[in-house]
């Protein structure tokens, strides 16, 4: 399958996402809570009892990380990592049920995720002490172990790139989703690399859209207009409409996950996504 082949794929089942997110807008209920859950554990490491507080206050400039930092670091990364993909999971979850012509309720999504919880928290486990070792090998070893560890990240990341959508679909535990989704991936490669960055710069384009927009907005409304009001509500406008365009592109990420993993796996081909252009998608692989 030459590229052109792969970017035709990859455009199908972006496609048949938006349709799902289109169906159901509820989904985005997903992602916004994640981000606060996330932003929370993120303020409780914050606080000046220690984490990452400790980690940027306590460690002195140019010496390295003791074993105590590491071991913030982990927790930070366990709880982070935990939060993240038990709301993926939901999402997932839910997007699957509405895709097998089940109603997907909030309640819905939070059930599978928690039916799933220990193998969740497994994988979690095994992120943080993934992205610990990155750590370490990046700060103790130079540009050399910057560049190294950057490269391992990047390809733990490709391989875990379909995990979710294993743990939600099947009863395995992570270190088989972790397997299976490594497995998955080497076959959509193409299709998740050119879908995965297609939609990155498209939203990028967005949002440097809004804040251009807004930037010019806010200095028109105080230079030439000289209205505090109208500044203050056009950066509140602008704020807001970043926030739901990040919320668009984390939902559809999900969503293209399962896309890509139903596409990968057979597990139900085009059931559910009422897209033509997904099964175009199907039809050009099969060719």
């Amino acid at each position: 399958m030459n590229l052109f082949d792969r970017m035709d794929i990859s455009l199908g089942l972006v496609r048949a996402s938006a349709a799902v997110l289109r169906k159901n807008r509820a989904l985005l209920i997903f992602p916004c809570i994640s981000a606060v859950a996330a932003m929370l554990v993120g303020l409780s490491f914050a606080l000046p009892s220690g984490g990452v507080q400790a980690l940027t206050t306590l460690v002195p400039h140019g010496k390295a990380l003791t074993n105590s930092h590491y071991a913030a670091y982990f927790l930070f990364y366990l709880c982070e990592y935990f939060v993240i993909f038990f709301f993926n999971t939901a999402l997932v979850g839910a997007v699957m049920k509405q895709l097998d012509g089940e109603p997907a309720t909030l309640g819905d999504g939070l059930r599978i995720a928690a039916s799933k919880l220990y193998t969740i928290f497994g994988y979690a486990l095994i992120s943080a002490t993934v992205g610990v070792l990155l750590h370490a090998i990046e700060e103790r070893s130079g540009w050399i172990g910057k560049l190294v560890g950057g490269l391992l990240g990047v390809g733990w990341t490709l391989a875990t790139y379909l995990v979710v959508p294993v743990l939600a679909a099947n009863d395995v535990g992570p270190i088989e989703a972790i397997k299976e989704s490594a497995a998955l991936f080497t076959r959509t490669w193409g299709e998740a690399a050119i879908g995965r960055t297609g939609m990155g710069i498209a939203f990028a384009m967005l949002f440097l859209l809004v804040i251009g927009c807004g930037t010019a907005l806010t200095a028109l409304a105080r230079n030439v207009l000289h209205s505090e009001s109208i500044m203050l509500l056009t950066q509140i406008v602008m704020i807001g409409a970043l926030l739901i365009i990040a919320l668009i592109f984390s939902a559809l990420s999900g969503i293209y996950a399962v896309a890509l993993y139903r596409y990968a796996s057979d597990s139900a081909g085009t059931s559910g996504f009422d897209s033509d252009a997904l099964a175009a998608a199907f039809y050009a692989r099969d060719q």
